[in-house]
């Protein structure tokens, strides 16, 4: 078994009678298929907004980060932290500085086939909590630390309910 994942254990007696468990490696599963669930919403701003203005749209939809585009290309994310460190924290005017000042331009993204796990361990080892998907060049969402834990509990929801039904008897024969 891979590390950081885990599966649905399976005793002999359970292949005899028939009701045999899937395997379940949610960590294997790829950020393609939380993007799927979250829909194809992308926030984005232009970088030649205002850091007024950034935040201002970040409270509008009610998220922590927001992608910085020109055009079709990505340039930068605009996170709470940035709003922290690079504005609060130097005693910049939100009013008159840009986000192109203040973003975070070197981006690391994913791509979509990334799984889970990969993408966790991003998460940790950069210590940031929101990543792009990207594939080709072509920006597909935005995946954030909060969208894993939220399926990584409906994953071990499932899975409890699976073996709830399991122990019970309540497959169908």
């Amino acid at each position: 078994m891979k590390r950081g994942a885990f599966r649905v254990a399976m005793s002999s007696r359970a292949n005899k009678l028939g009701t045999t468990p899937p395997l379940v490696y949610p960590m294997n599963t790829p950020i393609s298929a939380l993007l799927d669930r979250k829909g194809p919403v992308v926030h984005s701003i232009a970088p030649t907004l205002s850091v007024f203005d950034a935040v201002a749209e970040m409270n509008r939809h009610r998220i922590g980060a927001i992608l910085i585009v020109d055009g079709e290309r990505l340039v930068g994310i605009f996170t709470e932290r940035d709003v922290l460190r690079r504005v609060v924290g130097v005693s910049l005017d939100p009013r008159r500085a840009l986000v192109a000042d203040v973003m975070t331009s070197n981006v690391i993204t994913i791509a979509p086939e990334s799984t889970i796990e990969e993408t966790t361990t991003i998460f940790t080892e950069k210590r940031c909590r929101h990543l792009p998907v990207v594939d080709h060049g072509r920006l597909l969402g935005l995946i954030s630390i909060g969208d894993i834990t939220r399926w990584m509990g409906d994953a071990h929801r499932a899975e409890a309910e699976h073996l709830k039904n399991y122990i019970t008897g309540g497959f169908p024969s």
